[in-house]
């Protein structure tokens, strides 16, 4: 028996929605070594985070690691990232490549992870700290990365022993945190080419390890970046009426603007403006001559987010031409919902059930978070789980984006053995 792989256990029963039924347990669980070897691997790349696009060290790190179990994978053409198919065999001599010779009639799966990390610092008080100053792992993109090459690992020997009913494409793709998202790079250097499906999980710390959240339909929102400059004659604060008073106007735009907005979309569209920076001025009797705001746009509609950047501009323009202020908006396209298909969500669902029973698989509300795994969709069905990593009876919410966060390692071992399952259960 291969260490990568554990021994047949007896068959366990299934409960889809109430439908019980006997399965042959399914193979592709997780060895305590190569458990633990993930773990380190994880722990490794937490401690050297990259920003993206400049992942190269991680991405030598996983290049290195496929070859290593006799694998083809190829870095992609922006440098960073990289994709491995794992074929269909009948022998070791296929090494979970192409060359097993197994005629392969089912679509390719995809498995995708991202490998960039946060421009924040690192507050844990672990072994395994950030070793670099103001870069963290603070939204769980190193666990993905690990689950994903987990599931490769597994399901290469798989191939090798011919159990691998479906051709697998491993994804780790660069910077997903940085607008409009690296999926977007990583579909236009074609990595979609050939799949038929694609599947996803993202770290949340709402969800109990060992279990996943799901969710049919739009699980995540639209996210667009502003960047407004207004400017104007300033002068002193004893003559406002002769000036723009641009700290007024910004002011003003900030209520404003979402207000108009509420009333120019349908409320269900989830819509919403927030600001998050604005900077005017530096002394209390001089009205300045610029104003700068930053903020993001969110949305849980696709048509409605297609029509956002008309509607930002006309909302914006009003409000600085009612207070005489000259206005330029950069508006910067960011990610459009991610839209889990039904049979793919199902997939996710049926395989969570068959590793730890119906139980473990919770319904999970639209977050209005952005992702860009939504880019994938556009192009091929597929689904993203939301993937438990909080400690079992931990109440603290340890949330993503946070100097503090972290995941319990055991969430490793529920996304590896979830996507095995996916990759077993069907083929088509």
């Amino acid at each position: 028996m291969n260490e990568l792989l554990s021994p047949a256990a007896p068959e366990v029963e299934v409960d889809a929605r109430g439908a019980a039924g006997v399965l042959p347990e399914l193979p592709g669980r997780l060895t305590e070594p190569l458990r633990r070897e993930l773990i380190a691997f994880r722990r490794d790349i937490h401690m050297h985070p990259e920003l993206g696009n400049q992942e190269f060290r991680t991405t030598t790190a996983l290049k290195t690691r496929l070859e290593r179990a006799g694998l083809r994978p190829r870095v992609l053409a922006m440098g960073t990232g990289l994709i491995c198919d794992i074929h269909p065999g009948t022998g070791a001599e296929s090494a979970g490549t192409a060359e097993g010779g197994v005629q392969e009639s089912a679509p390719m799966l995809a498995l995708r992870a991202d490998i960039d990390a946060l421009p924040i610092p690192d507050t844990k008080e672990v072994s395994y700290r950030s070793t670099v100053p103001g870069r963290a792992h603070a939204c769980g993109h190193d666990v993905h990365t690990t689950v994903v090459l987990g599931a490769g690992l597994v399901l290469a020997e798989l191939a090798r022993a011919g159990a691998l009913p479906r051709p697998v494409r491993l994804l780790f793709q660069p910077a997903e945190e940085v607008l409009p998202g690296g999926a977007s790079d990583a579909v236009d250097c074609g990595v979609l080419e050939g799949v038929g499906s694609i599947l996803a999980v993202h770290c949340d710390p709402r969800v109990d390890v060992g279990r996943i959240g799901l969710r049919a339909g739009p699980i995540t929102s639209a996210c667009d970046r502003l960047e407004v400059v207004l400017s104007g004659a300033g002068g002193h604060t004893a003559r406002p009426h002769l000036t723009t008073d641009l700290v007024t106007a910004a002011a003003k735009l900030v209520t404003e603007a979402p207000a108009l907005l509420s009333r120019r979309v349908d409320a269900r569209s989830g819509l919403a403006l927030t600001w998050g920076r604005i900077e005017s001025g530096h002394a209390s009797n001089v009205i300045p001559q610029r104003a700068e705001l930053s903020g993001t746009l969110r949305c849980l509609d696709l048509p409605t987010w297609r029509e956002a950047p008309d509607l930002v501009h006309a909302a914006i323009d009003e409000v600085a031409t009612l207070h005489r202020a000259k206005c330029e908006l950069t508006y910067v396209r960011g990610v459009p919902p991610v839209v889990n298909e039904p049979s793919a969500t199902a997939l996710l669902r049926e395989a969570m059930t068959a590793r730890a029973g119906a139980a473990a698989v919770e319904t999970t509300e639209q977050s209005l978070g952005g992702e860009d795994f939504s880019w994938y969709l556009e192009h091929v069905p597929g689904a993203m789980a939301r993937l438990g990593v909080r400690p079992a009876g931990e109440r603290r919410v340890r949330d993503l984006h946070q100097g503090d966060f972290d995941a319990d390692e055991g969430a490793i071992t529920t996304g590896v053995e979830l996507f095995t399952a996916a990759a077993l259960l069907r083929r088509s």
